[in-house]
């Protein structure tokens, strides 16, 4: 049982890091031509979050070794990402973006380890204060998309729910579903599960609407770009567009 939840967690490893890594490309333009044109840092900043307290939580958790190879590689990856967008976007969200940073990737990480360190005590305790944080941060960014389900459903349009996002959060979030249940491991778990579930209900919709979308290769382009940052970035766009719909 061991083993196969060590080649599960494998399997996990490379799914997820090529996630993390898919930003590359549109790194590459950034520096290229040196802006970050209409991108925006907040997917990045949030994908920091989450890296940094599931490595945190894989150093606490006996056994945790995979959860803190895959994170850690996450967040030396959007730390990347971050400080490339730090650099070159222009000086009002550059700001806006340093005060995100400092506040969700410097002071909240740093609560949360002094919290577990100095206040909480017990191994189980710290492990289960870690474990609820981190959770509850992957279960937001796998609901993110319930707005875009809603706005595919309501528009028989795809635009905004391509299939590769969908796929990929169905393959990786399935794989540590499968690596929960052999390490019984809750936390991991129950986010996982609701993405899975969430994936495969993408799947079910996009299968349904595909052909009615004009945009899609379009969106599709974009996803393969942004990879998991894109969860957050979809909804971020839905808010946009409904705000513009409102002013008109």
């Amino acid at each position: 049982m061991a083993c196969l939840s060590f080649i599960i967690g494998i399997i996990g490893n490379v799914t997820a890091i090529l996630l993390f890594a898919s930003p590359i490309k549109t790194f590459w333009w950034v520096v290229k031509k040196r802006s970050t044109e209409s991108y925006d840092g907040i997917p990045y900043i949030c994908t920091l979050l989450n890296t940094c307290l599931w490595s945190f939580y894989g150093l606490l958790k006996p056994g945790g070794l995979l959860l803190v190879t895959v994170n850690g590689v996450g967040t030396i990856l959007q730390i990347i990402f971050v400080t490339l967008f730090l650099i070159f976007a222009p000086r009002d969200k550059k700001i806006k973006t340093a005060y995100m940073v400092a506040v969700l990737n410097v002071a909240f990480p740093l609560l949360v380890i002094a919290i577990t360190l100095l206040v909480i005590h017990g191994a189980s305790k710290k492990l289960t204060f870690v474990g609820i944080l981190s959770a509850g941060i992957s279960i937001v960014m796998y609901a993110a998309p319930l707005s875009s389900m809603k706005t595919v459903i309501k528009t028989k349009s795809v635009e905004y729910m391509p299939f590769s996002l969908s796929f990929c959060v169905f393959l990786n979030a399935g794989v540590w579903c499968l690596y929960s249940v052999l390490t019984k491991d809750i936390f991991v778990g129950v986010p996982n599960i609701l993405g899975f579930l969430l994936g495969s209900v993408q799947l079910i919709l996009y299968s349904l609407y595909k052909y009615k979308s004009k945009m899609l290769e379009k969106s599709t382009d974009v996803i393969i770009e942004e990879g998991p940052t894109q969860i957050v970035k979809g909804v971020i766009e839905m808010q946009q567009a409904k705000n513009e719909q409102a002013i008109e």
